[in-house]
Order: structure tokens, then sequence, then C-alpha cells
């Protein structure tokens, strides 16, 4: 069965469109915003973050190589991150925040 025609359909049809435009995968991703809350960022491009700790994050198959990544906890929301540490010899530059390990007196 096809669309409907004719002079008395333009209700029908535009809201058939309508429900129609849910189906489609990116229109969802992009009209929900479901997205934009789940990305940690929250649609910035950079944020400002804690490190907690170095880590090293090995790599697939067949790589045999360790990725050299910082734990980061995000300053504007709490989220923490596993941030990749580009370029040889970076990770020496990075310094670890040990004030969640202090004990106030």
């Amino acid at each position: 069965m096809g669309k409907c025609r004719g002079l008395r359909t333009a209700r029908k049809l535009r809201s058939h469109r309508r429900d129609q435009k849910w189906h489609d995968k990116q229109y969802k991703k992009a009209h929900l915003g479901t997205a934009l809350k789940a990305n940690p960022f929250g649609g910035a491009s950079h944020a400002k973050g804690i490190v907690l700790e170095k880590v090293g994050v090995e790599a697939k198959q067949p790589n045999s190589a360790i990725r050299k990544c910082v734990r980061v906890q995000l300053i504007k929301n709490g989220k923490k991150i596993t941030a990749f540490v580009p370029n040889d010899g970076c990770l020496n530059f990075i310094e670890v925040s040990v004030s969640d390990y202090c004990r106030l007196v």
C-alpha cells in the first residue's frame, strides 16, 4: 500500500512523516540530546582535569605496544576519563595529583 493521495490528506502525510523521522538513527541521535549528555566533555572540544594516575593501555593484536595514558578527573563535571599522552617522553612532564590521599588535620 502506497502513501495517501488527494486533497484532504495533508494532515495524514505530515503526521506520518513526523513519526517516521524518529526511526532514522542520525535524526534520533541529533534531536534526543542523550549523546550530548553521555559525552564527558559535554559538547566541548577541550576540558581541564586533574591527573589521578598514570596508566599503560595495551594495544590490540598483533601489536604489542603499551600506550602511555593518564586517568583524569574532569573539573567541569567530575567524570573520570582516560586520556592519551602523545609523543615520546611527554609522560615525564606530567605530575600526578596526590591531594586525594592527604589527610586534613
